[in-house]
Formats: C-alpha cells, sequence, structure tokens
C-alpha cells in the first residue's frame, strides 16, 4: 500500500491518539503494545515492498541516542567497585564528572541553537580537561573515554572547522595514552578520530535530509496555494463581473415584466448573451487547464527523473511546433516519463525532439527493464492498464503513431510521430466542455439546438410581445429551461446543469 506523506503523517496522529486512549492495565496494556508493535511493523514491511519509504519514518534523533556509548566506561567503573583503582573518591568524583558533562553535550548537540552556544562549548572543553586527567591518572579502561569525547566532539561541531578540531582531538588522545599504554595510544587515537567524524558525518546527513523533507513540503504547499491562488483570480476575473450584470438584469427583467414586456425581453436577452459568453470564457479557461504545452512537459520530466534518481538527457531540435502537435507531444512525453519513473528501474532516460516542415519525431528512451522475451507492445499495454493505449489513440486519430519497442543499448523506447500540423480532433481528447446527457446528446448539441430554438423563439416572442401577446414571449423564454431536471435541478439548455 502506497502512502503520501500527508497520508503518513495522518497514520501516526492517529496511533499517537490510539496509544493515548489504550488499555491501562498491566496485562491489556502489554496485550495492545504487542498488537501495535505488530501492526506498525506489517504497514512498514508492505511500505518497502511497495517500494516506498515512508517520508516520516519518527521523530529526529536526540541525545538518547548517544548515551548507550556510556557503557565504554563500564570496565573503568568495575574497577572503581572493586577497589583496583587508587584514590576511589577521586575517581569516582571523575566518573560523575565525565558523565554529567557528557549526558549534558548529548542533548544540546542536536538543536542548532542549543549546539552553538556558548555553555555547550564551554562543557565540551570541561569533558575534555576532565578525559585527560584521568587518563593521565588511571590510564588501562580509562582511556576508553577518549572515543566518547571524540563522539561528543563530532556531535557539536559542524563545518570545515571539523577535521581540523578533529585531528587536535586525536592527537591529544594518542600522546596523553602514549603515557601509560605505549604504542597502544595509536589504537586510542584512531578509535577517537573515527567516532569524531563518524558521528559528524551521521548526524549532518540526518540535519540534511530533514531539511530537505521540509524543503519539499514547504515547496509542495507553496505551489498548491499559488495554484489555488491563480485559479481564484481566474474564476473571479471570468465569473465574478458576469453573475453581477446578469443579477443585475434580472433583477431589471422582473420589475419591468408587469408594466413593459418589450423592455423585460430586452433584460433577457442581454442575459442569454452574456451567460453565453460567461460559459465560452469557462470552456476556454477549463481547457487551458487541462492541456499542457511540450516544454512545460519536458521541464517537469527533467525534474521527475532528477528526483527518481534518473539522470535525464533532453534534445530539442526542429522549427517551433503547432500548439495541438506540442499538446499531443506532451502527453506522451508525460505518460512515458510516469512509466520509467514507475516501472522501469532505469537510470538513464534520454528524450529526443526532432521536428522537420512537414513531421515531428519524439523518443524516450530508458536503460531500464525494458520488454519482456516475446512481448510487444500489446503485451506492455495490457500490463500497464490505458495510458500507452489511450496515446496511441489519440495520436492516430491525429494523424501519428507511437510505438514501443527495446531499445538499441536495452531497456524500453517510445517513439511518437505526428504530422507538424496535427489537428487535434473530438476523440483525441478529453473535452471539459462536452458532456453527454440522458437523451444520448452531448452540451455541444443541446449549445447549437438552444441557439436555433432562441432564434426561432426569439424572433416569434418579440413579435409576440410587438402584438400584444406576452403570454407568448413568456412561453418562449420559459422553454428553456427543461422541468424534468432529476432533484429539483434545473438545466439550462447550452449551459451546465446546475444543482439545488
Amino acid at each position: 500500500m502506497t502512502r503520501s506523506p500527508a497520508q503518513w503523517r495522518r497514520a501516526i496522529a492517529c496511533r499517537t491518539a490510539v496509544r493515548r486512549s489504550a488499555p491501562r492495565t498491566g496485562s491489556e496494556r502489554q496485550q495492545y503494545r504487542k498488537e501495535d508493535e505488530n501492526r506498525r511493523r506489517a504497514e512498514q514491511k508492505a511500505a518497502r515492498e511497495a517500494g516506498q519509504i515512508p517520508e516520516d519514518p519518527g521523530p529526529p534523533p536526540n541525545g538518547f541516542s548517544l548515551l548507550p556509548w556510556l557503557l565504554m566506561g563500564m570496565g573503568a567503573l568495575s574497577h572503581l567497585f572493586q577497589g583496583e583503582t587508587p584514590n576511589p573518591w577521586i575517581g569516582g568524583v571523575g566518573l560523575l564528572t565525565f558523565n554529567s558533562l557528557y549526558i549534558y553535550v548529548a542533548f544540546r548537540a542536536f538543536v542548532k541553537e542549543t549546539r552553538d552556544a556558548v555553555s555547550t562549548r564551554v562543557a565540551l572543553v570541561l569533558l575534555g580537561l576532565v578525559t585527560c586527567a584521568l587518563a593521565l591518572g588511571y590510564g588501562g579502561n580509562w582511556l576508553l573515554f577518549f572515543p566518547l569525547l571524540g563522539l561528543a566532539t563530532g556531535a557539536v561541531l559542524r563545518g570545515p572547522r571539523l577535521r581540523g578540531l578533529g585531528i587536535a582531538v586525536a592527537v591529544l588522545a594518542g600522546v596523553v595514552s602514549s603515557v601509560h599504554d605505549g604504542w597502544g595510544a595509536l589504537t586510542i587515537a584512531y578509535a577517537t578520530w573515527i567516532s569524531t567524524m563518524v558521528t559528524a558525518a551521521i548526524l549532518s546527513l540526518s540535519e540534511a535530509v530533514r531539511e530537505l523533507r521540509a524543503a519539499r513540503e514547504e515547496l509542495a504547499l507553496r505551489a498548491v496555494e499559488e495554484e489555488r491562488l491563480r485559479f481564484s483570480r481566474d474564476l473571479h476575473d471570468l465569473l465574478g463581473h458576469t453573475l453581477s450584470v446578469i443579477v443585475v438584469k434580472s433583477e431589471a427583467a422582473r420589475r419591468l415584466a408587469p408594466r413593459d414586456m418589450d423592455a423585460a425581453l430586452s433584460q433577457v436577452t442581454d442575459i442569454e448573451a452574456v451567460g453565453r459568453q460567461a460559459l465560452t470564457e469557462i470552456r476556454e479557461a477549463v481547457t487551458g487547464y487541462r492541456e499542457g504545452s511540450l516544454a512545460t512537459e519536458l521541464e517537469r520530466a527533467r525534474s521527475a527523473l532528477t528526483a527518481a534518481g534518473v539522470v535525464p538527457t533532453v534534445t530539442r531540435s526542429g522549427p517551433p511546433l503547432e500548439s495541438q502537435t506540442a499538446a499531443l507531444l506532451g502527453w506522451v512525453v508525460r505518460e512515458a516519463v510516469t512509466n520509467v519513473v514507475r516501472h522501469s528501474g532505469a537510470t538513464r532516460c534520454a528524450i529526443t525532439v526532432s521536428g522537420a516542415p512537414d513531421r515531428v519525431r519524439l523518443t524516450v528512451t530508458d536503460d531500464g527493464v525494458g520488454l519482456g522475451e516475446g512481448e510487444d507492445v500489446e503485451d506492455c499495454c495490457a500490463r500497464g492498464g490505458t495510458g500507452l493505449t489511450g496515446l496511441r489513440e489519440r495520436l492516430a486519430a491525429a494523424g501519428g503513431s507511437l510505438t514501443a519497442d527495446r531499445g538499441p543499448r536495452g531497456g524500453f523506447r517510445i517513439t511518437a510521430e505526428l504530422p507538424a500540423d496535427a489537428r487535434v480532433g473530438a476523440d483525441t481528447r478529453v473535452k471539459a466542455d462536452t458532456r453527454v446527457g440522458e437523451d444520448g446528446r452531448t452540451d455541444e448539441d443541446a449549445d447549437g439546438g438552444a441557439d436555433r430554438r432562441a432564434a426561432e423563439h426569439g424572433d416569434r416572442g418579440a413579435a409576440g410581445a410587438r402584438a400584444g401577446d406576452g403570454t407568448r414571449g413568456r412561453d418562449d423564454v420559459r422553454s428553456s429551461v427543461t422541468p424534468e431536471a432529476p432533484h429539483g435541478a434545473r438545466s439550462v439548455a447550452g449551459g451546465p446543469n446546475l444543482g439545488p
């Protein structure tokens, strides 16, 4: 089961709420924890099998992740309790001081503000002094505190200065350890250096990943918000003024109808004209939202492939394309790149657009798994769904073709060819302004019939009104409203169905 980042966050929030309402008795609590853990593992296993890594795997690391390393000091603590350490009280105070400073530094190392604070740096220096004092005074197992010092140093320090300071701490550990351990001090120095650099690398990588995830979510939210604002502006520009005019003219027609039918019919005619113009503008806007350009799809493809770890190569040549040809090729690029990202397992993808005065060719090639032995495009379309089949039908209706085969170096290759001036027919795209009604007619048929009826009825209505027969004119106006619309909705001929 594949989940989006928002779904993972909701799932985690739900589990948190369920945990708060968990049973409180001992046996019930243990049983609940066991069931919850099994459920969590099953969800994570299903996500991994689906090729998805949860975007929010859990809380960020904190100081608790560094505490288990204190077990390296168990040897020193054992010698202290067994009386094998001279001046045990001094050793005990030193061990307590070391642990306290280490814990303080560990819990302040995971937040940038506290990590860069002066108190944290002072505590790190004091930790180094205590480590040197204990190593010089006792040696043996007490030398293992130097790798812990390196771990704390790597957790606190970041940036280009870390390498120099890490070398300095490792050299200090080697020099101090050589007093008691001779050549064994090299091992202590190496362990100190490794613990410093590995800790810094792991924590820096963790922070970078979380910052990237936060930035990606912020960009996604911002993009959605910008698109929402753009749609809101377009909707306001299209309908705000038009609806205001319709309301004003409707009120005028209602007031004029009892005393001046000619003036009322004039207002109704204006309302019809304004409504049809608004309907045309809305259809154009919806078509603009749904039809993408080739340049936009190529840029999106480059971004999607890069994000999926696939190296994109985009090559475009030839004269500028007609808008409808570019829109069709944009659909091909979108579907082909989606298949590359989802199914191919490729590391490289090449997109080539070659234009000629009379024909244009688009080729999308990857180095992934490709077609199986004896498998052709029909099998691929049957396996992958209706995407390639739908594209092939669209291109065929526009005088083009779509083929899929094995690439020259393996992998999968999709080739689309279109006339340079392809004319997109009614069956090559799903128009937002075409719907089939219960009577089998489309909105466009209704529009055409409504136009003819409006012209005829308008002439007769106007004539009847001039002859003093206002009732005939009102009947003709009402004839464009279908009373049989379901659920109390009214269906205006030539316009969209309006709900209650």
